[in-house]
């Protein structure tokens, strides 16, 4: 896939370089995207413009189990929040809860997307939410695929040498492609 001077990723069926100057400048689209849980909570920033996506940064929340409940859901805040001012999205994309067959992991994700949309309320960011199935389509094509083929298509999508890793960042790099996809 051929890239332009800004570094977005050319899509397919899009203009082909942006030196015969036939495509209109338009406005970047930043979003954040984000795969929330307790004990790990992804993040990915992606830019879309002149339909071309580029990825800015990805990570992922770690805390500790050894922390107070309270101390571990602070730390997402916190770090979310710093993340948000840093690289200044105006949009987000998550993956729906979806009940889990373990309770307390179950509840932990809750807790941890409570914080999360805590913290984008407070920045004015609104969120769109996707279901599993949503997100793989929009990124692998099928809904059928696994986490392996979403993970091989961001990789694609963003013009990445390597998937990207942990997973956690990588499913939330797919929610900001699944929400430019569907907004």
């Amino acid at each position: 896939m051929e890239k332009n001077l800004n570094g977005f990723q050319q899509l397919p069926g899009s203009a082909s370089s942006d030196a015969n100057n036939h495509i209109e400048k338009k406005q970047i689209r930043r979003v954040l995207g984000i795969d929330p849980g307790l004990a790990n909570t992804g993040f990915g920033v992606v830019d879309f413009c002149n339909g071309r996506y580029r990825m800015v940064s990805y990570g992922c929340i770690t805390t500790d189990p050894n922390d107070s409940h309270g101390t571990r859901l602070m730390k997402i805040y916190s770090n979310l929040c710093a993340i948000i001012d840093e690289f200044k999205p105006t949009e987000a994309g998550m993956e729906t809860l979806y009940f889990a067959k373990n309770v307390t992991s179950a509840m932990g994700v809750s807790e941890a997307r409570g914080v999360v949309f805590l913290c984008l309320a407070q920045h004015g960011i609104k969120v769109g939410e996707y279901t599993p199935n949503q997100i793989k389509q929009a990124v692998s094509g099928s809904a059928a695929g696994g986490k392996e083929l979403v993970q091989k298509y961001v990789k694609i999508l963003l013009g990445l040498e390597t998937e990207p890793k942990p997973d956690h960042a990588a499913d939330a790099l797919a929610g900001a492609i699944t929400h430019l996809h569907f907004c």
